[in-house]
């Protein structure tokens, strides 16, 4: 008992510290601030806030050494989930279907489905991947995005692919790709944004001899992509692109939602192969 309330004495105070640094390099949040208790969870939903409102700006050692040692220890809290023990479909001995939070996974890159910034989710404690994913894997990731996108010097078109280093994450990189959003019906264009979404992803993960990819379901969340159509396109690719010579021996769709776990495993157990108009 007296280990554990230390450990919660030691959390708190290196997320207090957190806070405090980043409420001086943002003095404008820290009325707002003032309304989070002061316990635990309320203060790591404020540290989170922030970190999700922290423009790329350079990044301190002091801070970034609390916050490493804060992300490792809730990553090995929440439990890492090893991408090469997980079940393969039968008759796909390349691919798996996993239901969970993709921030647990260990692999070699998981797949963040981004916007055209290119720099996550500002929007404090949001539900989506793109959030999920900076807010486990620290600051850095926003910053190395920042970095690419400065040199690129325009937003981010559907369809292509970046890799950046995990971080923080049990996976050892991240390929950020930006999905079509979807007004309306379901357009050619679209399809095929989204096709070449999952085709960017894997040529780009090949030519750095990457080994397992996780794939989230790209657009069909705040981007409304119907479900189904989308696993049918992210099928067919990801089938056809392991047909060829590559590196990567492991493909993992990975959703959070029943009705995805459902549809991949239908589409993926009939016949072997998606047949799609992408």
């Amino acid at each position: 008992m007296v280990e554990t309330g230390e450990l919660l004495m030691e959390r708190i105070e290196q997320i207090q510290k957190l806070n405090a640094i980043l409420l001086q390099e943002m003095p404008e949040y820290q009325a707002q601030a003032r309304g989070f208790t002061p316990d635990t969870d309320s203060q790591r939903r404020l540290l989170r806030s922030l970190m999700n409102l922290r423009p790329p700006l350079p990044l301190g050692e002091a801070f970034l050494t609390i916050q490493d040692e804060l992300l490792s220890a809730e990553r090995e809290e929440k439990g890492i989930v090893d991408g090469a023990a997980l079940p393969v479909i039968g008759s796909h001995p390349q691919i798996a279907v996993w239901k969970g939070d993709i921030t647990r996974l260990k692999v070699d890159a998981i797949v963040n489905a981004a916007n055209s910034a290119l720099l996550g989710c500002f929007c404090p404690c949001h539900g989506c991947i793109d959030n999920a994913i900076h807010s486990a894997a620290g600051l850095q990731l926003r910053d190395a995005c920042s970095q690419i996108m400065q040199a690129q010097s325009h937003p981010e078109p559907a369809g292509r692919a970046k890799l950046t280093k995990g971080y923080n994450l049990p996976a050892r990189y991240v390929l950020h790709t930006v999905g079509p959003i979807v007004r309306g019906r379901v357009t050619k264009r679209d399809r095929e944004e989204l096709a070449s979404c999952y085709r960017a992803c894997l040529t780009l993960a090949a030519a750095h001899g990457l080994e397992s990819v996780a794939f989230c379901c790209i657009s069909t969340g705040e981007f409304h992509f119907p479900n189904e159509e989308a696993a049918e396109i992210a099928v067919q690719i990801v089938t056809e692109f392991l047909q060829q010579e590559t590196s990567i021996k492991k493909v993992i769709f990975n959703v959070f939602k029943d009705i995805d776990e459902t549809i991949y495993r239908r589409i993926l157990n009939t016949n072997g192969t998606a047949e799609t108009g992408a």
